[in-house]
């Protein structure tokens, strides 16, 4: 027997161990050796039953995710043919759950007669969250034993369940304490299967899986979530299967489950979804940090500010239950923001996301104080003041002298320079940038900037407290606004520039929009508000001064005190949450693109794709070259978890990469001589890109 399963008898039972650690993903190799052992204990008369579980930690976490997109995912035995062999076993088969049955795992624990697991597992079907469906038998076995909508839930928010939830459900059969032997466990329940002459495959709880729902269910269901699924494939064709298990029999329904999974699984969109998946584990390996290396104790947090991002940022940690001593200089500043913390979680306890009695756990880990005496023993401090080096130097100034040795400290800066923010401190190996994205305590993505001194220690620390906080680490370089902000400047400047040439801002948005973005960069400066957006551009006017025309009508709605929805006006008018374009916008735009010469034209909905995203990308192509940005997909982490890129296209850099270097170039250089002396001075494809498209690569990578 091979190595990948622990095969042994007990008595008239045969475990069989998936034994492919970390988590027994079900990669060829184990698919095989899982076959062969179930063969083994079939064509063995001494063995009555058998018993499936998953040495270490894991009963399995699902398929071999790198398989997908090649050959390998359906090498023999696929999948799908072998679960279907193990249902179709004679002897009854117990699936002993530990720790994950995720995907393709809780697909196998599917496929067995009967499911026993521990109090702490957790089991649930994540396909979609990668641009897939279960295409194993989970589209069709699940609704039959827990029922279409119940499956219907699971399947499309890809969001797992504890064990209590999967027994009340239906899902497994017994419960198993934490600390008592699972495999114990189902050895005697396959014993008792036995004694009771217990068939191999009981009868399914729902025949019948849609029976009780209303005949237009599917079409209402798939009806009012066409917004939130706009442009995606995944779940529109995992509905589609689960439809097809409530019309026809097991066999129809798993035929057609295969039809529809390898339609999903070449799909473009699978192949971003993936590349996000593998990003993501990417993005934690950083040049110059070991992985044993060791972790400063963060135990105790300091947040200073009160206001919108700093409250944030202490739920954060209390959430991850880490204490938290919020500082503000005014006592009403740290009311307001305390107030404004319990209003949040009170919210959450409407909503049933919360208890009462976690709401209440969560408050007691977040002190207030006025002095900074009471947070100079703590283990990491983040500052959230207001966005000026001046402020924040000070800041920084104070906590150098008042702090204790070894204590990391941290500014949530999303623009400036945290070299020099670091320079005023005696101690600028223990300063880091952690720049969170509001609301903080919602927003997965942490960009960790990472400055010029900045110990790899400390990087490690806040990489691994990310992890702890649930958050999406990405390592930058200095610079202004580091990744994401500083790929918003050409990105916002060309979406700016092209309604003073004739677009007006609801066309802008709506290509950004319609390609699949969360927000049109027009409708999100209002949601930011564009004061902020105008004092951001003020601290560097300098940097900017020999041509900001491009910002010359959102300069003119900040004179007019036009900031975007928080006056109700900025690039749009608002009622209530309604958006409606403002045609005194579209009046102002003519009116300013005459003084400055700009001729207005029609502007087609390709022009505007091209002109932002392919400048967008152009930006993130230089950052790579100047090792701001570690990776290309640490760029797309950024877009997809701060800015609303949409998954399914990868990020802007794997989607330039689907659309071609070379189309990217051409674009930018037909641009920069079509647009004259604007072309001129803004469209400048970057070296790396040409360096690219010259070698014929097709991956953006530096060369």
């Amino acid at each position: 027997m091979t190595t990948l399963i622990d095969y042994r008898l007990d008595g008239q039972v045969a475990l069989i161990g998936l034994d492919r650690p970390p988590v027994n993903a079900l990669g060829q190799p184990l698919r095989a050796a899982l076959a062969e052992a179930f063969e083994q204990a079939i064509g063995d008369a001494q063995v009555c039953a058998l018993v499936i579980y998953g040495q270490g930690r894991a009963f399995s976490a699902g398929a071999d995710i790198s398989e997908f997109g090649s050959p390998a995912a359906f090498a023999t035995p696929d999948l799908a043919s072998l679960l279907s062999r193990l249902a179709d076993s004679p002897k009854p088969v117990v699936a002993a759950i530990a720790g994950v049955a995720l995907g393709g795992g809780l697909e196998t624990a599917l496929a067995c007669g009967y499911r026993i697991g521990t109090a702490s597992a957790t089991l649930g079907l994540p396909e979609t969250r990668i641009g897939l469906l279960p295409g194993a038998g989970g589209t069709q076995r699940l609704p039959r034993l827990i029922g279409a909508e119940a499956a219907l839930e699971m399947i499309l928010s890809g969001e797992s369940v504890s064990a209590s939830q999967a027994l009340a459900l239906g899902l497994i059969d017994r419960l198993v304490a934490d600390g008592d032997d699972v495999l114990a466990a189902a050895t005697d329940f396959a014993r008792t299967l036995l004694d009771e002459s217990a068939p191999a495959q009981r009868a399914w709880r729902y025949s019948d899986p849609a029976q009780g729902l209303p005949a237009s269910f599917f079409e209402d269901y798939a009806a009012a979530r066409s917004r939130r699924w706009k442009g995606q494939l995944a779940p529109v064709l995992a509905l589609e299967a689960v439809r097809a298990a409530c019309a026809g029999s097991l066999e129809e329904g798993l035929a057609r489950e295969q039809v529809l999974f390898k339609q999903v699984e070449s799909s473009a969109q699978s192949a971003a979804l993936r590349h996000q998946f593998f990003a993501q584990r990417e993005a934690l390996k950083i040049s110059g940090v070991s992985k044993d290396i060791a972790l400063r104790p963060v135990d105790h947090v300091a947040v200073i500010g009160a206001g919108t991002m700093g409250g944030g940022i202490a739920m954060n940690f209390a959430n991850a239950g880490i204490p938290v001593t919020l500082l503000e200089l005014k006592g009403e500043a740290l009311d307001r923001g305390l107030m404004h913390i319990r209003k949040n979680y009170e919210s959450s306890v409407k909503r049933g996301k919360l208890t009462v009695q976690q709401l209440e756990a969560r408050m007691a880990l977040i002190t207030g104080t006025l002095e900074y005496a009471d947070i100079a023993n703590v283990d990491l401090v983040i500052e959230a003041v207001f966005e000026s080096l001046a402020i924040k130097q000070s800041v920084f100034c104070t906590l150098d002298k008042v702090c204790k040795a070894g204590v990391i400290l941290a500014t949530n800066t999303s623009t400036l320079d945290v070299d020099l923010i670091a320079a005023v401190t005696r101690r600028p190996q223990d300063v880091i940038g952690l720049h969170f994205f509001s609301p903080a305590n919602i927003m997965k993505l942490l960009e960790v900037v990472r400055g010029r001194e900045t110990s790899a220690q400390v990087l490690a620390t806040t990489l691994h407290l990310a992890r702890r906080t649930d958050k999406i680490a990405v390592v930058s370089g200095v610079c202004f606004g580091f990744i994401g902000n500083r790929m918003l400047e050409p990105y916002a400047r060309e979406a700016h520039r092209l309604v003073l040439e004739g677009a007006t801002p609801a066309q802008v948005d709506g290509v950004l929009t319609e390609l699949g973005l969360a927000m049109g960069v027009l409708s999100m400066y209002d949601l930011a508000g564009i004061d902020v957006g105008y004092l951001v551009r003020e601290s560097r006017r300098e940097a900017i001064a020999h041509d900001a025309s491009y910002f010359k009508l959102a300069d003119e709605l900040y004179a007019h005190g036009h900031y975007g929805q928080k006056t109700g006006r900025g690039f749009y008018r608002y009622e209530g949450r309604e958006r409606i374009e403002d045609y005194e916008v579209v009046a102002c735009s003519e009116v300013l693109a005459n003084e400055l010469g700009i001729a207005r034209r029609v502007i087609s909905n390709d022009e505007i794709h091209d002109r932002c995203l392919f400048m967008l990308i152009n930006e993130g192509v230089q950052l790579l070259d100047e090792g701001i940005a570690e990776r290309s997909g640490d760029i797309d982490l950024v877009w997809i978890n701060g800015y609303g890129f949409p998954a399914w296209l990868g990020g802007p850099m794997h989607y330039a990469e689907q659309m071609g270097l070379s189309r990217v170039l051409a674009g930018i250089e037909h641009y920069r001589e079509q647009l004259g002396d604007y072309g001129q001075m803004w469209f400048q494809a970057a070296p790396l890109l040409q360096r690219l498209v010259a070698a014929h690569q097709t991956r953006i990578q530096r060369l």
